[in-house]
């Protein structure tokens, strides 16, 4: 039983490109294969990046990633370091770094619509001189990301423009927002727990576990 619910699928570049189109000539040679100046000084003044893995078999995984502005550490033009500051502790992304090195990032300033954006091949690191390096609020961390870069460019701003995520007058009432600690419980029906005990959990982790 085919319980597919789309009918006309694109399977082929050629029906994609009579489509869409063909990319202009400034899109065709913005890409560098290195982190020049330009590159890093963005990096230096983004304190959000979002990070793209997949495993080997080829199931993806996105995760956020943020601190204060240049929490990434640049090494040279082609390496850089994320520092990995503790989490859920399930790992989606060092575990498909662990079986396909390969990574997408996108750097996120707030207020501009434009990003950064930097494929490579990823490996998980705990050399200490580094790890020094990243220190934050006292804390130093025990791995880091560490990404050899093959791609850079900028990303247009049209996503941004589009949804107006700058834009503090369009945003949605507090009032009107999705409640994480609601959906988390539903989610995880089967513990008994309720809104009001992931709730309090999630401020303890914001509270006392950031670093």
């Amino acid at each position: 039983m085919n319980n597919n619910p789309f009918k006309d699928i694109i399977a082929s570049e050629d029906v994609l490109r009579e489509i869409c189109g063909n990319p202009g000539d400034l899109v065709k040679n913005k890409t560098i294969p290195y982190l020049d100046e330009h590159c890093q000084q963005f990096i230096a003044r983004s304190a959000l990046l979002f990070m793209s893995t997949s495993n080997r078999s080829g199931s993806c995984d996105v995760s956020p990633r943020g601190d204060g502005e240049g929490f990434v550490h640049v090494v040279d033009q082609q390496h850089l370091v994320i520092p990995e500051r503790p989490g859920n502790r399930r790992f989606d992304s060092l575990l498909n770094i662990l079986s396909n090195p390969h990574i997408g990032l996108i750097f996120v300033i707030p207020g501009l619509d434009e990003t950064l954006r930097i494929n490579g091949r990823a490996a998980i690191i705990r050399d200490m001189d580094l790890m020094t390096l990243m220190q934050t609020q006292g804390k130093t961390p025990k791995l880091g990301i560490a990404v050899t870069v093959e791609e850079c460019y900028m990303h247009c701003g049209k996503a941004f423009k589009r949804s107006h995520t700058w834009e503090p007058e369009s945003w949605p009432a507090k009032e009107q927002l999705p409640k994480p600690a609601r959906i988390i419980a539903a989610h995880a029906g089967k513990l008994g727990v309720t809104e009001d005990d992931v709730a309090r959990s999630l401020k303890e982790t914001y509270e006392k576990r950031l670093y």
